[in-house]
């Protein structure tokens, strides 16, 4: 079954909002949260994260427990998320940018 171009713009318009409630959190630590490529019709998304998540020992856990999960439970038209990491900034430089929300703090005491 074909989409309208009224039901395509609705379900990107949804997956744009979408991504624009996750995106704070991921932003918060450093990162950030970018749609690649999307397929209304077929329910393919394709996201990246980027910056500080580069360096982030749990970015493949944000990827499949957090943003794949969202979007297959909010947008009943996604069937698959696929999901990378930009990892074209050196180790050094992405953690600079942001502290990362699950990196312990010890405090001396």
């Amino acid at each position: 079954m074909e989409l309208t171009n009224e039901e395509r713009a609705s379900r990107l318009a949804a997956l744009n909002a979408l991504l624009d409630l996750m995106r704070p959190s991921v932003q918060a630590d450093g990162g950030d949260l970018v749609l690649v490529r999307c397929d209304v019709e077929a329910g393919v998304v394709e996201v990246q994260l980027q910056g500080a998540c580069s360096s982030c020992a749990i970015s493949s856990d944000t990827l499949q427990g957090g943003v794949t999960r969202i979007l297959k439970d909010r947008l009943d038209w996604v069937r698959e998320v696929i999901g990378g990491v930009d990892d074209s900034l050196d180790p050094e430089s992405s953690s600079l940018l942001g502290t990362g929300g699950y990196v312990p703090r010890y405090r001396s005491q």
